[in-house]
């Protein structure tokens, strides 16, 4: 069986991490924890949901991608590649697009780009939904990077398949066609 990376792409509140877990659950592919400084929410668990680094413990990593993203450094390792790999040929990764496009310009033979929308209204409905704090909600919606990934970048387009997210049942019946094709 070839490698395959599912990439899975768009503004936070997007429901990039639900994509994910879907596509590991229905597709059994394995899930790449990609790395942050930032704290862990209080339901996120290290090594499942990222590996919650220290920025000294951070920089010890050999990443194919990195960004600094509402003040905290996120990054995907070779590392986190490599494990990944060895539990499924075939994985899926949240990035933002910024990462996306650099994983496209790197490993393009790879990788399906799956670039996520949703109304404003869903944006902050999940953000609160996940305990996020309402001044952070604001202040990440009104980021500069939250806002160039409310569009899809010129590089990606018809590179990506983009999914309106605002509907979860219609949602998985387009990725089960696209995983009829990809897969």
């Amino acid at each position: 069986m070839d490698k395959k990376i599912f990439i899975i792409t768009g503004a936070a509140g997007t429901g990039k991490t639900t994509v994910c877990n879907y596509l590991c659950d229905h597709f059994k592919m394995a899930r790449v924890i990609t790395h942050t400084t930032r704290p862990p929410r209080k339901y996120e668990v290290n090594g499942r949901d990222y590996y919650f680094e220290t920025a000294k413990s951070f920089a010890h990593h050999h990443f194919l991608e990195s960004v600094q993203y509402d003040h905290h450094r996120y990054g995907s390792s070779y590392e986190g590649l490599d494990a990944a790999f060895r539990k499924s040929p075939r994985i899926c990764i949240v990035l933002d697009t910024k990462g996306a496009l650099t994983y496209l310009n790197q490993i393009h033979d790879l990788v399906t780009i799956i670039y996520l929308t949703a109304s404003k209204h869903s944006l902050e409905n999940r953000m609160i939904e996940r305990g996020d704090d309402i001044d952070k909600i604001k202040n990440r919606l009104c980021s500069h990077e939250n806002q160039r990934d409310q569009t899809l970048p010129n590089s990606l387009i018809g590179k990506a398949t983009s999914i309106d997210n605002d509907n979860w049942a219609r949602t998985r019946k387009v990725l089960n066609r696209l995983m009829q094709v990809k897969l």
